[in-house]
């Protein structure tokens, strides 16, 4: 039987000769209190005028309601 770290080299090699590249990604756990509390400091800061602003350029500049 093989090991883990062999069959991931293959699924890798496999991955790469169909063209494929890993990616991987580190971001904040969504869990932890001080990521909750990072994000709560921010979103009550935001301001809501600029947020409505920004909401309405997305809608205007978006292809999805363009009459086709």
């Amino acid at each position: 039987m093989t090991s883990t770290a062999e069959r991931m080299r293959a699924m890798r090699a496999r991955r790469r000769r169909e063209g494929l590249r890993e990616v991987r990604l580190v971001v904040p756990d969504a869990r932890a209190e001080i990521t909750r509390r990072r994000i709560a400091d921010q979103v009550a800061r935001l301001s809501l005028a600029a947020e409505r602003a920004a909401l309405e350029w997305i809608e205007e500049v978006s292809e999805f309601d363009a009459p086709r």
